[in-house]
């Protein structure tokens, strides 16, 4: 999944936001790694999961963040593609106000302000 940067104002904040509630601070969540366990710039990939929901996916579902792949890591990219589509056909979360018109990889890639 990918989000907003925050200096993608307010919807990276926004995001921020409503990943907080969605993961209170002190939470127990487990990481599930896919394929690959790291990016070309050496960041974890995992997903995450909190009492049984997969975050990643509650995220994506509820409008405050997209899909964004990294091959071969594609355990879920149908369950995430159908969540990011169905989530932006019912206007959800940043859907209903703009925030995804530059996505947040075109606008880290200068695709976009």
């Amino acid at each position: 999944m990918d989000t907003p940067e925050l200096s993608q104002s307010p919807f990276g904040v926004q995001a921020g936001s409503a990943l907080a509630a969605f993961i209170p601070r002190g939470s127990d969540v487990q990481l599930e790694q896919d394929v690959e366990a790291r990016d070309r710039y050496g960041r974890l990939l995992a997903y995450v999961w909190l009492d049984g929901t997969l975050v990643n996916w509650r995220m994506v579902r509820e409008g405050w963040a997209v899909l964004l792949t990294y091959p071969p890591n594609v355990q879920y990219v149908e369950w995430l593609t159908d969540a990011e589509h169905r989530a932006r056909e019912e206007g959800r979360g940043l859907w209903a106000a703009g925030g995804f018109d530059c996505r947040p990889v075109d606008r880290r890639r200068g695709r976009c302000d």
